[in-house]
């Protein structure tokens, strides 16, 4: 039972990975549309809470109960604006480094996140590093290296700038504010529910941010561009709805390291992507990286189970997967 439950969360977590790695070749051409980075997180987001509103509702029409933001315990009113707030920071902090570094740099900085998690895991005493997880962590980190640095082009050159570099730390301090978080802050409302939340706080803050800046001609887009439009909306239904609720299910399911180190699937679909759409060269160097990433992905299923923190009489939970 163990086994299988793992086996489905873990396959949970490499098909979210996947949805996000829609999101750099999407970027890219959404950029091109007219969208900027804080227009694209707010369309994305504004897309994405429309998914996963329609998905809710099916499910509250079939029995689940309706859990409001507002009658939750205070803890996790908290635990819930602590995850809005990191959702953006992680957000526009991303998007901006990728306009100051070097992308391959600015996701150097970003996917230390889940080294970072398993430390917290460890010494919030959440979870357990074994033999065979620590070796899954090192072994998809190496790989995470080689797949993102091997896309580093030394004739266009290297832009390196500290701001932009900072930038993705931070937004890696948010990915492990999230997921350490997400593991138990707020189990009373159900993962579709609290994403749905989550998204559309995003988009309303994104839309702010967006016109006190000066961005209300790229917020604007969409709706002067069919090709912006279908952009936003890929990103947001399969880079932010989707992949977003299985992410958070597979928080709640196998803990925060797993997921971490299975998250690293994600610069894997990232660069075949860029091959496939973007006329990208892959380097044997980035062909081995994926190996080793995949490879730590089948490792990490040897690894003893995580500790489970939700109450037990919570009763979206059957089995440690959300039902």
């Amino acid at each position: 039972m163990r086994d299988r439950s793992l086996l489905i969360g873990s396959l949970t977590v490499a098909l979210a990975a996947s949805g996000f790695g829609l999101l750099g070749p999407v970027a890219r051409f959404a950029y091109d549309a007219g969208l900027e980075p804080l227009s694209f997180v707010a369309w994305r987001a504004g897309f994405g809470t429309a998914i996963v509103a329609l998905y809710a509702g099916w499910r509250i029409a079939r029995g689940r109960g309706f859990v409001a933001p507002w009658r939750l315990r205070p803890g996790e009113q908290a635990s819930l604006a602590v995850i809005i707030a990191t959702g953006v920071i992680l957000n526009v902090a991303m998007f901006y480094a990728f306009g100051l570094t070097t992308v391959a740099l600015a996701l150097l900085g970003f996917y230390t996140y889940p080294a970072l998690v398993a430390v917290v895991a460890v010494a919030r005493r959440h979870e357990a590093l074994d033999a065979a997880r620590i070796g899954a962590l090192a072994l998809a980190l190496g790989g995470m290296v080689l797949v993102v640095a091997g896309g580093l082009d030394p004739v266009s050159g290297v832009r390196v700038d500290p701001l932009g570099i900072g930038l993705a730390l931070v937004a890696a301090l948010a990915q492990v504010t999230f997921v350490t978080v997400s593991r138990s802050g707020y189990d009373s409302i159900p993962t579709e529910q609290a994403i749905g939340w989550i998204l559309a706080a995003t988009a309303v803050i994104c839309v702010a941010l967006a016109l006190v800046t000066g961005g209300a001609t790229a917020l604007s887009a969409p709706l002067r561009s069919t090709d912006a439009l279908s952009l936003a909306v890929v990103a947001g239904v399969l880079g932010a709805g989707i992949p977003s609720v299985l992410f958070l299910t597979g928080i709640r399911s196998i803990g925060g390291t797993r997921t971490g180190i299975l998250m690293l699937i994600e610069p894997v679909v990232g660069v075949a992507l860029a091959a496939l759409l973007l006329a990208e060269a892959i380097r044997p160097i980035q062909v081995l990286g994926g190996v080793a990433i995949l490879g730590a992905a089948l490792l990490v299923q040897r690894s003893s189970p995580a500790t489970r923190l939700s109450p037990a009489n919570s009763p979206q939970f059957v089995g440690g997967v959300d039902q």
